[in-house]
């Protein structure tokens, strides 16, 4: 491939200034009709100086947005090869049902025989994710993956209570996802890192090397941060239940399984869900999300509460008992984002999430072959919906990771994930997702082979990169230590 048949090219990409540099007094966007009411006086307390809004046409609007617009990369405009995010493709459907103003403008406060609507969709969510996971009970209250961590530990913290155990430790194997610690020691545990074997998951020895009967439980991303299944897992769950511990899942990269493994078989107790990576809802800007959290039967009393339940005439919001640990979110949780994950799992059907993963699974595995004699993999194992490769080859030319990843702009690719998972050195991150045709991916490979060309015939292209996109490469240090946050 050479560089003039990269998908990226610069084009009409325009600067603009911020509305309040455009603004020129007198223009207007809209005339509003002259009032019929007498003018009245504010009271002296609610009067000030006001705001001073820029004066601005209609015209000026609209082309600043689409201007704005022109700028940005994202799931609509090509690949996004982001590993750990799950930023795929979603179905335009899963928006248009978001937006029912039958489900979506209903009074959070309205009593439950006026919006047995939106009760359903929560119960048979929660039935959905109760099939696909095997973990009978299920709250859609938590409000992101890390808040779903958080209450599986509360619910760790409330069943060791209940059983007058005192534990204050968790195991963390060093390949999980990093908000695990924080969410442990939010509830009162000492996180207790585990290092992964030489293979990139989890040794059962290392585990019974350190669990006894101060440790709550360990905490396991399966599939892992480097993308492998952790296959260990029965042996691990043994021995964490032998001494009296709890098995939370992390199950952030549920994308690679869903329809394959059962977690309740794996010896999962607690396991959270990312509505918003694996089951449809856009990701991009940090949210909204939604985390629920999938126990078993034995735990179900710990779970937040209300949950919908039906009954014979409906259904109800079930405030449940006394041993519940009560809301983590108001309301219905983030109810938008449970209306998209609920239109995503009916349209594609059982068959078809099964189907999902499948081609997760295959289009990393493919790149992960396609690509493995032009970057070092970081474990040389099958892998399920990502791959990960380090930097060391690139470094011979004193090339980086990040050299890498801006010249994939140049390309018009958004980057992958780089520097994580950091038990990598250099990592390298491709999650292409179920979403993309063998074109895309192989046209995407050969861009990285073209790169890595380039980095030993005109290093300098990388270093200097990205030349064509609307900003250069920022001084990130600078950035972040001196941010400038205008029109405030």
């Amino acid at each position: 491939m050479s560089a003039t048949q990269v998908p990226g090219a610069s084009g009409i990409i325009q600067n603009e200034a911020l509305l309040w540099e455009k603004g020129k007094k007198g223009r207007r966007g809209m005339c509003v009709p002259a009032s019929d009411v007498p003018e009245a006086t504010l009271p002296a307390e609610l009067q000030g100086q006001g705001i001073d809004f820029p004066d601005l046409s209609e015209v000026d609007v609209v082309r600043h947005y689409t201007r704005l617009s022109q700028w940005n990369y994202g799931v609509d405009t090509g690949m996004y090869p982001l590993g750990s995010c799950t930023m795929k493709y979603n179905p335009k459907i899963n928006e248009k049902v978001a937006a029912t103003p039958e489900l979506a403008a209903a009074h959070p406060m309205l009593a439950d025989e006026l919006v047995q609507g939106n009760l359903r969709v929560m119960y048979e969510l929660q039935e959905s994710l109760a099939a696909i996971t095997g973990l009978p009970g299920v709250t859609v209250q938590p409000a992101a993956g890390a808040h779903g961590e958080l209450t599986g530990m509360l619910i760790f913290a409330a069943y060791h209570k209940s059983r007058n155990s005192l534990r204050n430790k968790i195991l963390i194997p060093d390949t999980a996802h990093g908000t695990n610690p924080a969410s442990a020691a939010l509830c009162g545990y000492k996180p207790v890192p585990i290092k992964s074997g030489p293979n990139g998951i989890i040794d059962v020895q290392s585990i019974a090397a350190v669990m006894d009967e101060e440790t709550a439980g360990i905490m396991i991303t399966n599939p892992n941060t480097l993308g492998l299944f952790e296959t260990n897992i029965r042996e691990i769950a043994e021995l964490v239940h032998a001494k009296g511990g709890l098995v939370y899942g992390d199950g952030a990269n549920m994308n690679a399984v869903m329809g394959i493994i059962n977690a309740r078989s794996c010896g999962v107790d607690v396991l959270h869900l990312n509505l918003h990576k694996t089951f449809s809802t856009p990701h991009g800007g940090g949210g909204p999300g939604a985390g629920p959290v999938c126990v078993t039967e034995e735990l179900t009393k710990y779970l937040p509460a209300p949950r919908a339940t039906k009954v014979a005439n409906g259904y109800l919001l079930d405030y449940g008992g006394s041993e519940s640990i009560g809301r983590v979110h108001a309301f219905h949780g983030n109810f938008s984002v449970l209306l998209r994950a609920y239109s995503y799992i009916r349209t594609m059907g059982a068959r078809n999430l099964k189907k999902a993963s499948q081609l997760a699974v295959l289009n990393a595995a493919y790149i992960k072959e396609k690509l493995k004699d032009t970057l070092p993999l970081a474990y040389n194992r099958p892998c399920m919906h990502e791959c990960v490769f380090s930097d060391a080859w690139l470094q011979e030319d004193k090339i980086s990771t990040l050299d890498l990843a801006k010249r994939l702009i140049d390309c018009g690719y958004h980057p992958p994930t780089i520097y994580f998972p950091l038990v990598v050195h250099g990592a390298i991150m491709i999650e292409p997702t179920e979403t993309e045709c063998k074109a895309d991916i192989d046209q995407f490979i050969e861009v990285v082979q073209m790169i890595v060309r380039e980095a030993k015939e005109n290093p300098e292209l990388l270093r200097q990169a990205p030349q064509r996109a609307k900003m250069r490469r920022l001084d990130e240090t600078l950035a972040a230590r001196h941010p400038c946050l205008c029109g405030s």
